[in-house]
């Protein structure tokens, strides 16, 4: 059997503002692709499918396209939500679309009953927040650890019945690297669940963690499709191409997504950006650009943005700048020198002349404003 497993979609997710619907789209069509060129017999989607409860409806148009289509391909599909779903209403139909083949588990109590595809039973343990299965499943404590230790004694007291097992689960396992992209599942500062826990079957699917990582030789993350943030710079995304053999352990291939566009960070002052041809690969990336300049450069933004149309991100790391200046006294203060302060104290230099009027005009006109309210 062959099983393609992939996570994180997070569809309706941005970068920045700027939309990922076309890249999510590309991402379904290397899915489709590889499905049919790789005779993929089941596609397991560990979790995040939408990237927030209530998804934009370009996104739930999206996942019932992939859906049709990997149907299409040949593959059945076996899918988890994750901590940024919600479980209702990613459920919703999912008793007709068990008998199409799509077997969505979004319920706890579901998570050790087995979806049976050519006697390798897969199980899909959905994003458990220990507090709501605490007293249901009388748990020690409200951990992530009791929860999995729960749902994986019970998974593996029925997977002793089949011929090989699958389970799907969104969780952070220890060892894991974490991104920026991730949303905090802690409880109490725990949210770790050891990778002990989920011994006894043929391999796990992974997902919550946005980087691809083999946490051993059969429990892994597949990562996202793509980069959601600018700590994801140099991550390789895709999926796990994983067979399961009549004999043998499961082996697993990791199949490359295409890259719509690279993720990039750029370093150092303003000029050296603007006219060195090192930075010229990285014109077409999206970017979070660090000025080292000692003066904040006026219209840094506009002046990146002519060289480097695709720069989301700016920050100020100033090389040789003076100690920041002691916290000055607001009270009683004309409105215009504390704004001017201001101007001085994140810009390293005064206003300009014009500046100072333009300033002064507009806190003038507020107060005209406000007086005629």
């Amino acid at each position: 059997m062959r099983i393609l497993h992939t996570s994180d979609w997070h569809l309706g997710r941005s970068f920045h503002r700027e939309s990922l619907l076309s890249a999510q789209e590309a991402f379904v069509d290397h899915l489709v692709e590889t499905v049919r060129a790789e005779q993929v017999d089941v596609v397991a989607v560990a979790g995040d499918v939408y990237d927030r409860a209530l998804p934009p409806v370009d996104a739930v148009a999206l996942l019932d396209s992939a859906l049709g289509r990997l149907r299409g391909a040949g593959a059945r599909v076996v899918l988890i939500s994750g901590n940024h779903d919600s479980a209702l209403r990613l459920r919703f139909g999912s008793g007709l679309f068990e008998a199409a083949g799509v077997h969505v588990r979004t319920s706890p109590d579901l998570s050790w009953v087995p979806v049976l595809i050519d006697d390798v039973a897969f199980y899909g343990i959905p994003y458990l927040e220990p507090e709501l299965v605490r007293h249901a499943w009388e748990l020690p404590d409200r951990s992530h650890t009791a929860a999995i230790t729960y749902a994986m004694d019970r998974i593996r007291a029925d997977a002793a019945r089949h011929r090989a097992s699958v389970v799907l689960s969104h969780c952070f396992v220890v060892g894991g690297q974490a991104s920026d992209s991730e949303r905090d599942i802690s409880v109490g500062g725990v949210a770790h669940v050891p990778l002990a826990a989920f011994d006894g079957v043929s391999y796990v699917a992974l997902g919550h963690l946005h980087g691809r990582q083999r946490m051993s030789e059969t429990v892994r993350y597949s990562g996202s499709p793509l980069a959601y943030s600018f700590s994801e710079v140099g991550h390789v995304k895709g999926s796990w191409l994983v067979t399961l053999g009549p004999e043998t352990a499961a082996a697993a291939d990791f199949v490359p997504a295409p890259v719509p566009r690279p993720v990039g960070r750029l370093r150092g002052d303003l000029e050296e950006l603007l006219t060195s041809a090192r930075h010229t690969p990285y014109e077409d990336h999206w970017l979070h650009v660090t000025l080292t300049d000692a003066v904040r450069p006026k219209s840094a933004m506009d002046r990146l943005r002519a060289r480097f149309p695709h720069t989301l991100a700016l920050s100020f790391d100033p090389v040789g700048a003076a100690p920041a200046a002691q916290p000055v006294r607001l009270s009683g203060r004309p409105e215009a020198e504390v704004a001017l302060d201001f101007v001085r104290e994140v810009r390293g230099e005064p206003a300009a002349r014009d500046e100072e009027d333009l300033l002064r005009q507009a806190i003038e006109a507020s107060r005209v404003k406000e007086t005629m309210a």
